[in-house]
């Protein structure tokens, strides 16, 4: 079974990578933080969709973020071979 989650997890492109990352960091951080806090009802409810905002949320915009530098990065680089060999 961890074999397959490795191989899975190699097929992925860096910014996904990077987004699913996050996105476990924001559910783990979003679940801590709803049993830590006294006030907050500990309901499946809760829980699910506290982790749905926050995951899909740090999800989205840090694989953006990461899409965003890898792209310019890219045409950064197509642009220095090009003008090089002028």
């Amino acid at each position: 079974m961890l074999e397959k989650i490795k191989k899975l997890w190699k097929r992925l492109d860096v910014p996904m990578q990077i987004g699913l990352s996050f996105s476990l960091i924001a559910i783990t951080f979003t679940v801590v933080g709803i049993i830590r806090d006294p006030n907050t009802p500990i309901t499946a409810w809760s829980l699910i969709v506290g982790s749905l905002i926050g995951g899909l949320t740090w999800g989205i915009v840090s694989w953006a973020i990461a899409t965003a530098a890898i792209t310019v990065e890219q045409d950064v680089a197509e642009f220095e071979s090009e003008s090089s060999s002028d």
